[in-house]
């Protein structure tokens, strides 16, 4: 980990947000540089380059570092992703590398039970 304690990776400026198209401040939560912590902030990045399109924030701590930190967010497991904003607030544990369960724990895709109720009701 750096010196100062955390990362932050931001996405280059970009429009205001249209309508649906929210900013993400996202905070992850890791244990050190342990292998599962590293593949959880390649994984992060990833995703938000990938699914976010220059709409987010990402901020990587280190609870070593900052265990004050991690103590007032309640943060019980690393790698924990926690997304601020937009409310609500979500806390998804792991290493990210399940792409569609991040998509669904941040609210950008509904759960496939739910799709295909959705569909068997119309």
């Amino acid at each position: 980990m750096p010196k100062d304690k955390r990362m932050q990776a931001t996405a280059p400026p970009s429009p205001p947000p249209e309508a649906g198209q929210e900013r993400f401040i996202l905070r992850l939560y890791v244990a050190g540089t342990t292998p599962q912590s590293m593949r959880a902030i390649l994984n992060a990045r990833k995703f938000c380059e990938e699914h976010l399109d220059g709409r987010y924030q990402l901020e990587v701590i280190d609870i070593y570092q900052r265990p004050t930190l991690a103590r007032d967010e309640q943060i019980v497991a690393a790698p924990t992703l926690v997304r601020h904003l937009p409310l609500p607030l979500r806390k998804l544990v792991g290493d990210l590398s399940d792409f569609e369960r991040v998509l669904i724990g941040l609210d950008l895709l509904a759960p496939r039970r739910a799709q295909s109720v959705e569909r068997s009701t119309k």
